[in-house]
């Protein structure tokens, strides 16, 4: 077992971990338990009843928060021409095809998103094995891959996240900051709630959200109660 440090043993002794929570609580929970000397994220964990090796339970997307993630994204657009300068003038921070490609296969990845033209794609595509283990490939379900550059980049700057079921049925996010006011965080909570629920595959069978946990980066888990989810 891993050994914790003081501060987390003594937030520890907050938190209840046989109870199931109500989100406001637990989240309330959460902000009390971050303790570090930085601003800590608030992730939440969801297990679903899901088997992701079958291709129609997937869960895979996107989704902005609306109080956005309380980190500035950095942004590369794979494009040419009209679309390279409307991506320039839309605030991405990068934008590049093969010269972008070469600095890559250099060991180069100054970014957190990156976003494509279909047109770029074969481009791409050549580099699809350093970024897909890295989750950067650019992807048409995570609107990733489209020649609305303007409004992919501005999804991304206003706190758009992307989520994707891991092999173990379970999907981890962020959703904010601890220092955000409670009431964003429940906000924030409730729109990947939402979406998630929404994507409940017709073949999934039984209890579709089995588990929920939030917690902040350096603070111990809070559970949910997932029925009150439903």
């Amino acid at each position: 077992m891993p050994k914790h440090g003081k501060k987390y043993e003594e937030a520890s002794k907050l938190v209840d971990k046989a109870a199931l929570y109500e989100v406001s609580e637990a989240i309330e929970l959460v902000k009390k338990t971050a303790t570090a000397k930085f601003d800590e994220t608030v992730e939440v964990a969801f297990k679903l009843g899901v088997d992701p090796r079958q291709s129609d339970q997937m869960i895979r997307g996107a989704v902005v928060l609306p109080n956005g993630t309380g980190k500035t994204q950095t942004v590369l657009v794979f494009a040419k021409g009209d679309k390279a300068k409307e991506a320039e003038a839309a605030g991405a921070d990068f934008v590049g095809a093969d010269d972008i490609v070469a600095k890559i296969q250099g060991g180069w990845f100054d970014f957190d998103v990156a976003i494509a033209t279909p047109d770029m794609m074969g481009v791409v595509g050549k580099i699809g094995r350093l970024l897909g283990p890295k989750g950067l490939m650019p992807n048409p379900k995570t609107g990733t891959v489209t020649m609305d550059v303007t409004k992919a980049i501005n999804d991304v700057k206003a706190g758009k996240i992307e989520y994707r079921v891991d092999k173990t049925g379970i999907i981890h996010a962020p959703i904010g900051k601890a220092s955000f006011e409670q009431e964003k965080l429940e906000e924030n909570f409730k729109t990947l709630c939402d979406v998630l629920i929404k994507a409940k595959p017709a073949s999934s069978k039984g209890q579709y959200i089995r588990s929920v946990t939030v917690s902040s980066t350096m603070g111990p888990g809070v559970k949910i109660n997932p029925l009150k989810l439903q």
